[in-house]
């Protein structure tokens, strides 16, 4: 009888009424809907450019008008073989970035079990922060910064060449320099961001294995090695299979801001060489096409971590 009463009231509130649980999924969805627009605005929807690696377009053409650019076929295709020393080139120092990301990818969870260990709450939000103030710095300050000690006139450039250290060159124009000190910029911008994820992975940690440990004898030390680390290892391995699948992208901004004329042959990564392409040569039929294949190559790469994921962990990425 009440259930009868409370669906005829709820008729009698009209045809739009929601009852208050679908409210809530409701809300939840339209908080979500901004996200979902730009996301398809500006991650599918740029993919209809994938139809001019088989078109020669040039500035000035209707971009949706394909009568008016010329049908090229597989041409883009073929330069890419044509100028593959290059190619090749420009492939190199990608991969020797990811390798090199990826060889010291252990660096956050070591920080992060570090800063675990200090006692003092206030010192370890201290240290937390500055650690991850570097992540929102732009890197057109860091250049900035960079330029004021590294540059041949910087600070630091002056104080070493008096003791035979250094280049003449400073290491922003040192080519011998380029990935190594690329490599440290990074880690220094990164490495207090990136171990939020696993200083939040501690904290997830159940403390009574932390208990059964000392009872069983273990210190400080033990305790990181047989319980800490142990339950950061499946964060660490997601983390590290979804680096791997996107080891062609390198990034834009930091190689966009350092890029010069001394080092141009080492620091040219996919990206920016994508951007080179399509805005400064004005090829932007044969730069949709790098990165058409970089996308895919990455999808590819994707779905074979995952299949390792499969393998290793018995859980899957996606």
């Amino acid at each position: 009888m009440n259930t009868a009463k409370s669906v005829k009231a709820d008729r009698d509130r009209g045809f739009f009424y929601i009852p208050p649980r679908k409210r809530r999924g409701l809300c939840l969805f339209l908080a979500s809907v901004p996200f979902l627009v730009f996301f398809f605005m500006f991650s599918y929807v740029p993919l209809f450019g994938w139809i001019y690696t088989v078109y020669d377009y040039r500035l000035g053409l209707p971009f949706l008008d394909l009568t008016q650019a010329r049908f090229v076929g597989l041409g883009n295709f073929q330069k890419i073989i044509a100028e593959s020393n290059e190619v090749l080139r420009v492939l190199r120092n990608t991969l020797i970035m990811s390798f090199l990301n990826l060889l010291f990818s252990p660096l956050p969870i070591i920080f992060a079990i570090l800063l675990n260990e200090v006692r003092r709450s206030k010192l370890r939000r201290i240290i937390q922060t500055i650690s991850t103030f570097p992540h929102f710095i732009s890197w057109i300050i860091v250049f900035s910064l960079a330029h004021a000690m590294f540059s041949p006139s910087g600070l630091v450039t002056e104080l070493l060449l008096p003791f035979g250290i250094g280049s003449q060159m400073g290491l922003i124009g040192d080519i011998n320099s380029v990935w190594p000190f690329q490599l440290a910029l990074n880690i220094w911008k990164t490495l207090g961001w990136s171990a939020i994820i696993y200083i939040a992975t501690i904290s997830g940690i159940d403390s009574e294995l932390y208990d059964a440990a000392m009872v069983d004898g273990a210190n400080r030390f033990q305790s990181t090695i047989y319980v800490t680390i142990p339950g950061i290892i499946p964060t660490y391995l997601v983390l590290l299979l979804l680096a791997i699948s996107n080891i062609l992208t390198n990034g834009f901004e930091q190689y966009f801001m350092f890029y010069n004329s001394l080092v141009a042959e080492r620091i040219e990564v996919l990206d920016y060489y994508v951007y080179r392409m399509g805005i400064i040569v004005g090829d932007f039929s044969f730069s949709i096409t790098i990165g058409m294949l970089r996308s895919v190559i990455s999808i590819f790469l994707l779905f074979f971590v995952n299949y390792l994921s499969k393998r290793l962990r018995g859980q899957s990425l996606i």
